[in-house]
């Protein structure tokens, strides 16, 4: 089992936190929200998930002076070279615009048939001892499906009511949160991470 009985959550997102609590609190971790050591968010300036997870995980660990975790997690479209990737939060151009983002997602692959519309959500963890750890735990989530030609279903938030899942014959958005949190590419992630933890 880990020796680390005290993390902190590179972000500010209380759901987020809430989520997280609730997953690791079973391996014994407690869980603190960056604003709790007054850690402003990082700059994520890396060019993949991978990246802006370790970045924002040693940010938040060298203002703290704690073991930190972070997430880094978007939406990959095969058709769209990977985009929007990284700035799925804010491919329409305003951060967390899910309408917007949803519409130019749609306007992109108008013209993609159906057997090419194929996406994955993505979710990376990165978990880092202290600031410099030379080995940070990475766990990457990977959720494959496609995208709908207009939205379905009114549970969930961003791509979700376009992303069709072909295992339950709906789009994630019509899923309930149950069945969300058991397949989604987070779930997946944290499975790793909760593994890697007692393995430690």
């Amino acid at each position: 089992m880990s020796t680390i009985d005290k993390l902190v959550l590179a972000s500010n997102n209380t759901g987020k936190l809430k989520e997280f609590q609730a997953l690791l609190q079973d391996c014994g971790i407690e869980l603190l929200p960056q604003s709790a050591f007054n850690v402003p968010d990082a700059d994520e300036t890396g060019l993949s998930f991978i990246e802006n997870a370790i970045l924002k995980a040693r940010h938040a660990a060298r203002i703290s002076g704690l073991p930190a975790l972070a997430d880094d997690s978007g939406l990959a479209v095969d058709a769209l070279g990977g985009a929007p990737g990284i700035y799925s939060a804010r491919f329409a151009g305003q951060h967390g615009d899910d309408a917007a983002n949803n519409a130019k997602l749609l306007a992109d692959l108008a013209d993609v048939p159906e057997s090419e519309r194929s996406a994955q959500f993505h979710c990376v963890l990165a978990l880092v001892t202290h600031a410099d750890d030379p080995i940070p735990i990475v766990c990457h989530g990977v959720w494959r499906g496609s995208i709908l030609r207009q939205a379905a279903g009114s549970n969930g938030f961003g791509y979700d009511p376009l992303f069709w899942v072909e295992e339950a014959q709906c789009a994630s958005a019509q899923l309930s949160k149950d069945e969300k949190n058991r397949r989604s590419h987070r779930a997946q992630a944290i499975a790793l991470l909760i593994a890697a933890l007692k393995a430690r």
